[in-house]
Parts: C-alpha cells; structure tokens; sequence
C-alpha cells in the first residue's frame, strides 16, 4: 500500500464514519483489506484501492471501511457498568417510569455482546426495557443478530453458570436463547448521522467508540447523544475515556468510572 493510498484511506474513514487511522496501522490496513481484495477479484490491495479511487461506489467504499474498524468486544467488558446497570439503575428507573419500562441503547455495539450482557442484567432483574443496539458495521450486526458466539467469545467475561442460563450449544458453537434473543432489537446505524426519529433513551451505552474517533467528530456525536438521552438518563463511555474540554453535555458521576450524567448547562439549554 502506498503512502498516497494510506493518506485516501484516513479521509475516507474521517469523512464516512469519523474514525481515526493513525498511521502506524499501515500494515494492519493492508492485512485486513487483503482477504476483501481477493473477495472482489482483484490482484492485490492496490489494485482495490485504484479501482475505488476510480469508480467510488458507495457498497465498496463501506466493504473497506468496515474491515478497518476496530471490532473487538467481549461480554460483560470491565464488569462494573453492568453491576451498576443491574444492581442500582434498573431498579431505580423502572420504579420512576409510569409504565416501568426502561428504554435503552446500545451503541456502537459490534458484535452483539455488549447489548446481550444488558438484555441478561434486565432479565435478571425482571426488569421490562426497550433494548436497541446499533453499529456502524453491517457485518458486526449480521453477527450480533445471529446470537452465535464461538467456545472463546462465549466463555470471555461469562462464567460457565451464566453461559448454560443463557446460551446454548449448536454444534461447535453457542447460541442464545429464545428469551435472550427476544429482549434485543438490532440494526445498522452511523452515529455522525441525524436522527431520523424521535426516540429518547433512559441509559445509553456508548463504550470504547470515542476513543477511535478524529476529535473533529467527537463534538458532534457528543451532541447527539446528548439530544437522545432523557434529561435524568445515564451515558456509559469507556473505562478509559475521558470528556475534556470538548463538551459542557455531560459530567461524570463520582465513584461510577465512565458513568455520565447531563451537565446542569445541557438542562439549561433544553429547557
């Protein structure tokens, strides 16, 4: 791959879906693109980028820049938020919504296990909630929607207790069940994008997407969570994000790492 290519590569990421390519991941660009260059029919990386230099068709555009995005997950990540969400939020916002439903987003959720580690914490609570779960990648949903997970990805932040409770085998493989796979909507979706809808969340999961964006873009998904999420709702980010000096939106929650808050100023603003 070209330092040209490379260069091509960083804007489009930018442009379509406000990640960043750092350019130490030149090798690791090339290594994912080789097995979608061969898919495709072409000789080699170069030949794909050249083409798609050349005729910037929208479907193999998003080809490239899905096998770019950092993927990875594992069930019930860092452990703590789902200990909050199950132990102390659920049971709080259910009792002050009139219908008891609580409404939540996942997003920005790969392959699928972060949205089933919530669906597992309401259940486990008897907890009614509206669970969606977005990613920019259709393959990630593809898999998220599936509900099969291989022996490593099911027993990665899943006890053999919680494994058997919710998953079962097929094959080689693990699948959830029927009641699991009922509590989550999934659906492709870009966070840079407006809202074709009004829908408004009570907990919003955001985890380990900030990290990999250009802080151009940050502002504005910043802002559009903050637009989604009720004015008492809770944002989760990452363990290790932090919002400084880019947005007035939300405030942490002391002693609740990567828990958020609306800022009295973003109260203000929409009242």
């Amino acid at each position: 791959m070209t330092p040209d290519d490379f260069d091509k590569l960083q804007s489009l990421l930018a442009t379509r879906a406000g990640y960043r390519l750092s350019r130490d991941r030149i090798h690791l660009a090339e290594h994912r693109l080789g097995p979608v260059a061969r898919r495709e029919g072409y000789a080699n990386v170069e030949a794909l980028l050249a083409n798609l230099w050349a005729n910037p068709v929208a479907s193999q555009a998003w080809a490239v820049i899905e096998v770019l995005l950092n993927v990875e997950t594992w069930f019930r990540r860092d452990r703590e938020p789902f200990r909050i969400l199950q132990a102390e939020l659920l049971p709080a916002l259910a009792k002050a919504r009139p219908d008891g439903r609580v409404k939540i987003w996942s997003a920005g959720c790969s392959t699928g296990q972060e949205a089933w580690s919530i669906a597992m914490a309401a259940l486990e609570t008897d907890t009614a909630v509206d669970l969606i779960a977005t990613d920019l990648s259709q393959r990630a949903i593809e898999k998220a929607r599936s509900g099969l997970y291989t022996g490593f990805e099911i027993q990665r932040g899943l006890t053999a207790r919680t494994m058997l409770r919710w998953f079962e085998p097929m094959e080689d493989q693990w699948i959830v069940k029927a009641e699991l796979a009922d509590a989550v909507r999934f659906g492709r979706a870009n966070l840079l994008d407006e809202p074709t809808d009004d829908a408004r969340f009570d907990v919003i999961f955001c985890r380990n997407v900030l990290s990999d964006m250009e802080p151009a873009r940050r502002a504005r998904l910043l802002d559009g969570l903050e637009r989604r999420l009720v004015d008492d709702g809770c944002l989760f980010l990452g363990a290790d994000e932090r919002l400084e000096g880019e947005t007035v939106a939300f405030r942490p929650v002391n002693g609740r790492r990567g828990l958020y808050v609306k800022a009295p100023s973003a109260l203000r603003r929409a009242a």
